[in-house]
């Protein structure tokens, strides 16, 4: 029995793999650090995953989709609401807005409501008087894919996860039952539990693990866990290495989203003959703000080493199908950028 490709079927993979009629799903990954490749979850891991998210909100309830049905988080709404026997609910066709947001969510049954966003639409939602009543009216709004670097709504939830763990695993820092967390050698977070995927479409499944009797997923994220919390700091191959010292572009980033006048940001190195790699920042300003460099690097509570040493305007920053962070065009963007203007 084949797992049914998402990329080929969309939704109708989730019904094939929760009816029986396939093994499960082949997923793409984000593609955020190299080409995309295909995770193969198996229903069990699917309804594990789903089953233990619905516990962990406090119990089944309607799903608006609005993320892409090709990917595990899209996947995963459709999973929670078929597990739980609820409805789905699909947002507006077309770009996502807050207006349609609000439409799509008021078109809901009645009773639990839930809805899992990225950053992005998150901020969008929040910023229209209607889309911010809408969002308040649901049970949890998960929130993942990126750090959400603003401050979040009472109802909202953080979620971490990737597409080898069937999505979010872990809550508020907190993993879902039946997940555990340990963090490894160079400070690499490991993942176990029941809804790891079986492995890689390409056969290549290094990235998991044997520990203990146990199998794990060593991801490419940096971590710690303190008081049984785990806090991302972002990649590993993310970090920025400057003047020997490293830089997480993640820290720089809720600080940077933090700031007034800042809409989005990202983060990147930037090679430099002195220093090795030098921190640059991309953001894009909220209307009628004006972003400096100094004004920047007086504002941000970073150490020295991760204060941006250039700031670049852009229209928006660029970001996959599953909305993270495309760092490889945003290094194109900045190095471009900055070259250009340099003395």
């Amino acid at each position: 029995m084949n797992y049914a490709r998402l990329v080929d079927e969309g939704l109708a993979a989730v019904d094939a793999a929760l009816s029986g009629r396939a093994r499960g799903i082949a997923v793409r990954t984000s593609g955020s650090t190299g080409e995309p490749r295909e995770a193969l979850l198996s229903a069990d891991a699917v309804v594990a995953s789903a089953t233990a998210t619905l516990e962990r909100l406090g119990g089944p309830g309607h799903w608006l989709l609005t993320l892409p049905a090709d990917r595990i988080a899209g996947a995963m709404v459709a999973a929670r609401a078929r597990v739980g026997d609820t409805d789905l609910v699909h947002g507006d066709r077309g770009p996502f807005t807050a207006a349609g947001f609000a439409s799509a969510a008021a078109r809901m049954p009645d009773g639990r409501r839930y809805v899992s966003l990225v950053p992005t639409q998150l901020r969008r939602v929040l910023a229209d008087p209607r889309g911010a009543d809408a969002l308040a009216a649901f049970d949890a709004v998960l929130v993942g894919g990126a750090p959400p670097g603003m401050t979040l709504p009472p109802n909202a939830v953080e979620t971490y996860g990737m597409t080898e763990t069937s999505g979010g695993c872990v809550y508020d820092g907190v993993p879902l039952d039946g997940a555990s967390i340990r963090i490894g050698e160079g400070g690499r977070i490991m993942i176990a539990g029941p809804m790891l995927a079986d492995g890689f479409a390409d056969g290549d499944d290094s990235a998991f693990v044997e520990r203990d009797g146990q199998r794990w997923l060593r991801t490419g994220d940096v971590g710690e866990i303190t008081d049984g919390l785990l806090t991302v700091r972002g990649r590993g191959d993310d970090v920025i290495l400057t003047g020997g010292v490293n830089v997480h572009p993640a820290t720089v980033e809720r600080a940077l989203l933090a700031q007034p006048g800042i809409a989005d940001a990202v983060v990147v190195g930037v090679a430099d003959v002195q220093w090795g790699q030098r921190v640059v920042a991309a953001v894009v300003p909220t209307p009628d703000a004006v972003v400096t460099l100094e004004g920047l690097r007086d504002g941000l509570p970073l150490e020295r080493a991760e204060l941006p040493t250039a700031v670049v305007v852009v229209d928006s920053v660029p970001r996959t199908a599953a909305g993270k962070i495309d760092r490889y065009a945003a290094r194109a963007i900045t190095a471009r950028i900055t070259a250009e203007e340099a003395p």
